[in-house]
């Protein structure tokens, strides 16, 4: 197949979003990514879900795990003095621009790799100074409702965490979740019947044993 086409719904807030660019040069070569900009929280609110940074036990950890993922793949990382933050106002600003991937990387550079978090007046005009992308977006009423629409959308798509790589398919969309799940990504890629075939084709089948209330 050729011609192919990913959306990357992406959140500045995710240091696995900032490892997973860096791996985006071991795609196939008929492959385009499309950046897409969303809001985590009202992904998760969608789902009734906490973010892994919202659990006290589990915060270091997913630090702690990013920073070593992104050393394995060549970045040195530094987090931003508080985290999680508020992206907000940044994602409207990639959101409005409809940022391409070079921006975008720019953009994680900012968070990831110099470790400043674009949550205030200032930092969020240094932000747009370091990815030449217009400050006044963060105000505008089609940049608001660009970034709705993206997250409205992710979420129609299934989409419940960032970074999410979503593939359209003949029946619907595949939605690969996570850094970690990109080996699973690059197999399925390679042949896309592969979820039809077992040892995973039974487990859209399996059923619900209990649930907690």
């Amino acid at each position: 197949m050729s011609g192919r086409t990913i959306d990357f719904a992406y959140d500045l807030i995710s240091p696995f979003a900032h490892v997973a660019l860096k791996r985006l040069g071991q795609l196939p070569t008929d492959v385009t990514v499309r950046p897409v900009p969303v809001l985590l929280g009202a992904i998760l609110t969608h789902w009734g879900q906490r973010g892994p940074a919202e659990i006290s036990a589990k915060r270091l950890h997913t630090y702690r795990l990013s920073v070593f993922l992104g050393q394995k793949h060549g970045l040195t990382m530094r987090f931003p003095p508080r985290h999680p933050f508020n992206p907000l106002k940044a994602l409207r600003l990639l959101a409005g621009a409809g940022a391409d991937l070079a921006t975008v990387g720019r953009a994680f550079d900012f968070v990831f790799a110099e470790g400043r978090a674009p949550d205030t007046e200032e930092e969020l005009q240094a932000f747009a100074a370091a990815t030449g992308l217009d400050v006044s977006l963060a105000g505008d009423e089609a940049a608001k409702a660009a970034l709705r629409a993206n997250t409205d959308r992710a979420i129609a798509q299934g989409v419940f965490g960032v970074p999410s790589f979503v593939c359209a398919t003949a029946s619907g969309h595949e939605v690969f979740w996570g850094v970690d799940a990109f080996d699973m990504l690059l197999a399925w890629l390679d042949d896309e019947t592969l979820f039809t075939r077992e040892p995973y084709r039974h487990l859209s089948a399996v059923t619900v044993g209990i649930e907690r209330k």
